[in-house]
């Protein structure tokens, strides 16, 4: 029993061990500590992915969902970050949200402007190479630094979120057109794919428009007309009760938008694709010339 006691601790001492160790900073903005976790990179040159976590959770919290993302982390030259928002919040662009950040008013794009300046000074980061996927709150996070700060990220995702209503958007737009992917569920009771009130816990954060809606937008001010090429996704866990289907918007010098419209899927992530695997592969789509 001794024996294989100790055998259960040397396993489980090497799983920790191929783990790779997350280093923590923080940054001063406007007299608050705004505090980041990273995976640092294999070398030089790599791209940056922000991962967001959602609405009352921390950057550590998340770090879970993107394991197997972590695990490409060397062979394809990243270098992952985990933020923190803050008091667990970000102040994104829901005008109405009951938030701390947003009520504070916190200052995000210097945070995220001064991560990014942090990293292509001590890593040596390609500035060109920024990107972000974000879910829930975290999702809402990413479509703001999309709809103002679009010039220092390359593309971004969003998990079960939508954009916030036209009555509920505080953000200054520069309307400028990124790559975006949106992964949202047809029975999401928390961010409705057909639009409506946003509550989380006992927080509301206001009102959303639709998925379709939120799709149109970014493929609009991409200068798409048409209808996007429909594509049904493999179903690898059929007990999830969950398929996903994929639209998507993508022509030569215009930036590609796509929708993942997981039917059935809940505010979770589907069994079916790995979303983290899947925002690297269509971060990737965009470095091609």
């Amino acid at each position: 029993m001794v024996r294989f006691l100790l055998l259960i601790c040397v396993l489980g001492l090497g799983v920790a061990s191929a783990q790779k160790p997350l280093l923590t900073d923080s940054i001063l903005i406007e007299g608050h500590y705004r505090t980041f976790h990273f995976i640092k990179p294999a070398k030089a040159n790599a791209s940056l992915i922000f991962i967001l976590h959602g609405s009352g959770g921390n950057g550590e919290g998340t770090r879970k969902g993107a394991e197997k993302l972590e695990e490409k982390s060397d062979s394809e030259n990243l270098l992952l970050v985990y933020p923190d928002g803050y008091k667990r919040y970000w102040n994104e662009c829901r005008k109405t949200a009951n938030s701390i950040a947003n009520k504070e008013d916190i200052n995000e794009n210097a945070f995220f402007g001064q991560m990014i300046s942090y990293f292509t000074e001590k890593y040596q980061i390609n500035p060109k190479q920024v990107f972000a996927v974000g879910t829930s709150g975290g999702g809402h996070m990413a479509y703001k630094l999309a709809l103002t700060m679009p010039e220092k990220f390359r593309a971004i995702t969003a998990l079960i979120a939508n954009l916030p209503d036209t009555n509920n958007l505080d953000c200054p737009e520069k309307r400028i057109a990124v790559p975006v992917m949106i992964v949202n569920g047809t029975a999401d009771q928390t961010n409705p794919y057909e639009g409506g009130e946003v509550i989380t816990g006992a927080i509301s954060m206001g009102l959303v428009r639709s998925t379709e809606r939120t799709f149109h937008y970014w493929a609009e001010l991409a200068g798409y007309k048409k209808q996007p090429t429909k594509e049904l996704l493999p179903d690898t866990d059929p007990n999830d009760h969950k398929t996903i289907e994929r639209y998507t918007y993508k022509e030569k010098g215009r930036p590609e938008v796509t929708l993942l419209k997981v039917i059935g899927g809940k505010h979770d992530y589907p069994n079916d694709i790995n979303v983290y695997l899947e925002a690297w592969a269509f971060f990737k789509r965009q470095l091609t010339p």
